[in-house]
């Protein structure tokens, strides 16, 4: 098998990769659909809306992400999929029947999203350090990327059919879709050979365990700086959920179609450097903080566009930028932490990248309602740039400082060897 999916070689990574395929794409057809709910429907095109509901939507994870991570670090992981994606089934089904029914209003809206988000609090420590559970240590990297691969394929198709879903029989069909595409996740993970999976050593019980976990991060520089790109990258720059909305109709007067299609051709280049990574044999720095900078000066670029079509293309190298760095943090924490500590360490992850949505999207939506959908999208590229070329510098110097210090021990050790051999 090409080293580029080699994981699918173990049949329980088949397994969960469909199962999460079929899934992903329910999930970003809601995504959609929300959105345009909001926007179209429950608002008269209200960016704050949106933004609120996203907030809302991310808000949990901020808040229950380490003792979430604990959770994963102390019991099954598989067990508390089954769990957390039971539940958020249950919450699309519960929103897709209040839209169908025409009972939907937007407080509906807005709790649905909070329970969404305190699901997905739970679900994410689970689901990411899972995957070292389902493959050998060797092949997590490819994992990993297959990972972000599959999720950017249903990125690909989901936004597009929610597009036309929505264009022939409303939003509320889009959620009842992503309600049973939930199935395949527990279908998948209720078929998985337990006896084949790697699990972790258990965190035991204990008092101030998650404290533990926070100075773990603390006390790693290389961690530290992944979270404090990816936090500043998921606040401010990942908010295409409000940008894209608010550039196809306020500014470039397009329908719901054409807003999905948006979704979908981003996907294009998310996708693509997904299986770029899946081609590498580890993690590196540069890519991380590479892929910052990029995102952020494609990002302004594409605020620029004339036109739809201008503006769409754009959206193909945001993309593969945006991947090429997250997945580079992802891989470095799944490789560089204790196993103990994986769950704890990836919640902090993803607390730190979605966490901020609640603060960053409002302030976006706000933004483009205020001053423009071209001054949203050009603040979700600058502040990532910034970012990015901070930490740039700051790598430039940690390298010559350990330059010059290996240049001085080598002259040390020879300067030593030379006295020697004198005396």
């Amino acid at each position: 098998m090409s080293s580029t999916f080699r994981a699918l070689a173990v049949r329980n990574y088949r397994l969960w990769v469909s199962g999460a395929l079929v899934s992903n794409v329910g999930t970003w057809m809601q995504r959609v659909a929300q959105d345009w709910l909001v926007l179209t429907v429950l608002t008269d095109h209200s960016g704050t809306a949106v933004g609120i509901t996203t907030g809302l939507q991310f808000l949990p994870i901020l808040f229950l992400g380490p003792y979430a991570g604990l959770m994963a670090d102390r019991h099954s992981k598989r067990r508390m999929l089954l769990v957390t994606q039971t539940a958020m089934g249950l919450c699309a089904l519960v929103l897709g029947l209040l839209v169908v029914t025409g009972a939907a209003q937007l407080w509906h809206v807005y709790a649905i999203a909070l329970a969404l988000g305190i699901g997905s609090a739970f679900d994410a420590p689970a689901r990411q350090a899972f995957v070292s559970e389902v493959v050998g240590q060797e092949d997590v990297p490819n994992a990993v990327a297959l990972n972000a691969a599959s999720f950017n394929l249903a990125r690909l198709a989901g936004p597009g059919l929610a597009g036309l879903l929505i264009a022939w029989l409303g939003t509320g069909p889009a959620f009842l879709v992503n309600a049973a595409s939930f199935a395949a996740v527990i279908l998948s993970l209720w078929r998985m050979r337990t006896a084949e999976l790697f699990p972790s050593v258990r965190a035991k019980r204990g008092k101030h365990q998650v404290v533990e976990g926070l100075q773990y991060v603390r006390g790693r520089p290389d961690l530290m700086l992944i979270f404090v790109l990816v936090g500043l990258m998921g606040t401010f720059g990942m908010n295409f959920q409000i940008t894209n909305a608010l550039m196809a109709t306020s500014v470039f007067g397009k329908g719901s179609g054409e807003y999905g299609l948006l979704g979908s051709v981003m996907a294009v280049g998310t996708l693509a450097a997904a299986l770029l990574a899946a081609r590498r044999k580890g993690p590196r720095m540069p890519y991380l903080v590479g892929g910052v900078i990029a995102f952020g000066i494609f990002a302004i670029v594409s605020c620029l566009m004339p036109g739809y079509w201008f503006y769409m293309v754009s959206l193909v190298p945001v993309g593969l930028a945006m991947l090429t760095a997250l997945n580079s943090a992802n891989t470095s924490i799944q490789l560089s932490v204790e196993p103990h500590f994986r769950g704890r360490v990836l919640a902090l992850y993803m607390a730190v990248m979605q966490g901020g949505t609640p603060f960053g999207a409002p302030l976006i939506g706000w933004i483009g309602t205020e001053f423009g959908a071209r001054w949203a999208v050009a603040v979700c590229g600058i502040i990532p740039l910034l970012a990015g070329l901070c930490a740039l510098v700051l790598l430039s110097r940690r390298s010559g400082v350990a330059l010059r210090t290996r240049v001085r021990s080598l002259s040390q050790r020879r300067l030593a060897a030379r006295s020697s051999s004198r005396g």
